[in-house]
């Protein structure tokens, strides 16, 4: 332990007396080494196309199927903006993350904050991506629980209603049990990476389906078998996109954009087990998925939009079930989203498991009955509170707001403006400091917003 906090110190003391010059340069020579230490690690490490299919399924989950609803909160612009603003500041964050990462030679973001403000900045973070881990595995267990249900009484024919595989509780249990505990239980993320690809692509034809059915569906929306849903408007404004639009709903935007491109927990995990790692290799494989996966959310977004307009719900899968509860590309799409969504569960369970890990298990060797024991505790606090939490849009909100745009925002500011020795004007560290005012405002104004909100209500 002794040994340990020793070389905490002397990293620290590294850091401090570098001058700006300097610290680029040993960097530079620290990147090479941690590289090679990364590599006899877990040699011969996970491909490049691989690490961008495990990074977009820990970022595209259940957030796809709230943007639909927060473009028609926003308009089609200001949506367009906020999410290209966004994706833009979560690629610059892992930038500064990596960077730390090289400069401290940590691979994780738990370590980051112990080097920057001890003992409690390693508590703070590790806490933070459990509950933000916790409410986005939960998400998507929610979304199983009210949509698979759905999705099998659409392929049968009569009433079987009261059977156990139309009971969303039941059917989630079996899946936590049968799927989701056994694939989390892997002890690599590597191991993940063909179904991160297949989930992938259950995304990109989620995404083409949206497009072909917006042609499917007229407007304005009519009755028929709908008639409890929708109803009859004959007014043209009702199909009018509306560029920039904002109301009380418009607070659950910035939150709802944090949670979908929220990857920042499992970038470095990723890091540590790609295939000749570097930060520019990282941060090519980041890239690359935040742009794949910009590309899928606002398409899926804005046909979503362009389908129901204003009447979009706040889980986008809810409005197709309505008005087309049994057409046979849509039943297909849900069940593929619905396998998509789970997919990403358990990839969400390593980052959630290692800050465990870290917070109380740190100076322990690794142990299967402890490892398998920790893991079961997660998956029965996801599975309850997606039993027990009435609505998506209420995890997204709280979630997003609170711990994802810490992770995304706040921690890799504060974090870099603490470590880097850099003059306060240099580039980075001007960057450094918007990222953090941003965090800060974005995060507590739409945080009172949802709050207030909830009391209103």
């Amino acid at each position: 332990m002794e040994a340990f906090w020793g070389s905490i110190n002397a990293e620290q003391s590294w850091l401090v007396s570098s001058q700006p010059s300097e610290e680029v340069a040993a960097a530079e020579e620290l990147s090479p080494l941690l590289s090679n230490e990364l590599h006899r690690q877990v040699s011969p490490g996970v491909s490049f196309g691989f690490s961008v299919f495990n990074l977009m399924n820990a970022i595209m989950g259940s957030g796809i199927l709230g943007l639909a609803y927060v473009m028609a909160n926003t308009g089609i612009l200001g949506f367009s903006l906020l999410l290209l603003m966004v994706a833009l500041l979560g690629s610059y964050s892992v930038h500064l993350l990596l960077s730390m990462c090289i400069q401290t030679a940590v691979t994780s973001y738990e370590d980051l904050g112990l080097f920057a403000f001890g003992l409690p900045g390693k508590v703070v973070v590790a806490g933070t991506i459990i509950i933000q881990n916790i409410g986005a595995m939960s998400s998507y267990l929610l979304i199983i629980k009210t949509e698979l249900p759905a999705a099998i009484s659409e392929f049968l024919t009569g009433d079987y209603s009261g059977s156990w595989y139309l009971d969303g509780q039941t059917l989630l249990i079996i899946i936590c049990v049968g799927i989701v505990f056994p694939l989390a239980l892997l002890p690599k993320i590597g191991f993940l990476g063909y179904t991160s690809s297949l989930s992938f692509f259950f995304m990109v034809f989620f995404a083409l389906v949206i497009i072909i059915k917006k042609w499917a569906i007229p407007c304005p929306l009519t009755l028929d078998h709908t008639e409890e849903f929708f109803q009859i408007s004959n007014a043209t404004d009702d199909c009018k996109p509306k560029l920039f639009h904002f109301s009380k709903e418009s607070a659950y935007a910035i939150p709802t954009m944090a949670f979908s491109f929220l990857c920042h927990t499992s970038v470095l995990p990723i890091y540590c087990e790609l295939q000749s790692p570097s930060k520019k290799r990282m941060q090519n494989v980041t890239n690359t998925a935040i742009a794949l996966s910009f590309l899928i959310y606002f398409i899926s977004a804005l046909f979503g939009y362009l389908t129901f307009y204003d009447k979009v719900e706040s889980e986008l899968l809810r409005g197709y079930s309505k008005y087309l509860p049994h057409d046979v590309i849509v039943m297909t799409v849900k069940l593929c989203i619905l396998f998509a969504v789970l997919l990403t569960v358990p990839l969400i369970h390593f980052p959630a498991r290692k800050a465990l890990m870290m917070m109380f298990f740190s100076n322990f060797p690794f142990s299967w009955i402890r490892h398998s024991l920790i893991t079961l505790v997660l998956n029965i606090i996801i599975l309850l509170l997606a039993i027990y939490v009435p609505d998506i849009r209420n995890v997204f909100g709280v979630v997003g707001a609170s711990t994802s745009t810490c992770l995304i925002f706040v921690f890799p500011g504060l974090f870099y403006l603490k470590l880097s020795r850099e003059d306060f004007l240099s580039w980075k560290k001007l960057g450094a400091f918007v990222l953090l005012i941003s965090g800060i405002l974005l995060g507590n104004f739409s945080l009172a917003f949802i709050v207030f909100d909830w009391i209103k209500k």
